[in-house]
């Protein structure tokens, strides 16, 4: 461990920053957004009312006019057909339908609580579109798409496609002695027991095989933590050294870590090597934890690509230009899947899944 990672009797902050747009990340991480639009009723297409198209950038509307965006698409909110090579998104849906469908053929519809990991590995293309399905109240819509980089020699992997249901992820809820509750919702990595050192509160679900995640060594881990008006909860020190932390308080008030306190809209990196107490104020409190050992590689980006050299990129371009990654199987660039079916998956090799609750 570095000096500063066993220096206890430091601030366990390091650094405060406001949120942006995207929300800034560390290595491994490299790129985290927070969607959530207060989507009108269904036109019973899928999308909006014309009427409330206007004065919208069509195509590529981050306006947020009225609450919500378009984004790229054109009749249907979300992210029609576009290419990934050389990392992971991990889509956490909170509230609302997603619905997605990629190059190799697989589809599927999620949403309230599922959580859709995708690694690109050597080249995918996929769709991400938001339909409005409910014409006689309003669809909101609130997700997390982060993105999670691999190592070179992950880059060119097979890509896969893994959902987690909402039921089969792991919650803990933690009662302080005033009996005000924290719970974890723990999307990866294991929950360590803060009473008992080595030991965990969860078994957290696999990551995909060739993640950076299913790697032991990385110490990855995300999290969503829900504080009610003055719980105190104690976050546990990471399990591995040289792990990264960082903490995005998105809704509530004011929470006080450590000794900081800290208004809502901010994000903090904090020592991952200690314990650190979190005390809320008088509002809930939300926050979203990203964790990991870094990959500690050089990153070269261009959009939807990310590799480890400009001449690898020069080569994603080449390849997607040749093959378009497998092209695309879907009759338009921006499918959603009809209102027969609620939340499922199917995947490339004709496999449905359904959650729990549906079997």
């Amino acid at each position: 461990m570095t000096a500063i990672a066993t220096d206890t009797t430091a601030s366990p902050v390091l650094s405060v920053q406001p949120l942006g747009m995207p929300w800034e990340t560390i290595d491994p991480f490299l790129f985290c957004v927070h969607h959530d639009d207060a989507y009108p009723r269904g036109n019973g297409r899928y999308g909006p009312d014309a009427s409330l198209l206007a004065g919208r950038q069509m195509g590529s509307d981050f306006s947020r006019k009225d609450g919500w965006s378009m984004y790229h698409g054109q009749q249907v909110p979300g992210f029609p057909a576009h290419p990934h090579r050389g990392f992971e998104t991990v889509t956490i849906v909170r509230r609302g339908r997603i619905d997605h469908s990629d190059s190799l053929g697989a589809g599927a519809r999620f949403g309230d609580g599922d959580v859709q990991w995708l690694t690109a590995g050597k080249g995918i293309v996929h769709a991400e579109m938001f339909p409005l399905l409910h014409t006689d109240r309003p669809n909101p819509l609130e997700l997390f798409q982060i993105w999670l980089n691999l190592p070179a020699d992950s880059k060119m992997v097979e890509p896969h496609f893994t959902m987690f249901w909402s039921q089969d992820i792991p919650r803990h809820t933690f009662v302080d002695d005033a009996g005000r509750a924290t719970e974890v919702v723990v999307i990866a990595g294991a929950l360590p027991d803060a009473a008992h050192a080595g030991a965990t509160v969860t078994k957290p679900l696999a990551p995909p095989p060739d993640s950076w995640g299913s790697r032991l060594h990385s110490d990855l881990a995300m999290w969503t933590l829900r504080l009610e008006p003055g719980a105190q909860w104690t976050l546990p020190a990471a399990l591995g050294d040289g792990t990264r932390r960082k903490l995005y308080f998105f809704a509530g008030g004011r929470i006080t870590i450590g000794d900081e306190p800290v208004t809502v809209g901010h994000s903090l990196e904090v020592r991952a090597s200690v314990d650190v107490v979190l005390t809320n104020g008088e509002a809930p409190a939300e926050l979203l934890m990203l964790q990991g050992r870094p990959i500690g590689e050089p990153v070269a980006q261009y959009g939807p690509f990310v590799m480890n050299t400009e001449q690898e990129l020069r080569q994603a371009f080449e390849d997607y230009r040749r093959t378009e990654f497998g092209g695309w199987p879907w009759p338009d660039p921006a499918p959603v899947h009809g209102d027969q079916e609620d939340r499922f998956a199917r995947h490339a090799d004709g496999r449905t899944e359904r959650p729990p609750s549906q079997d």
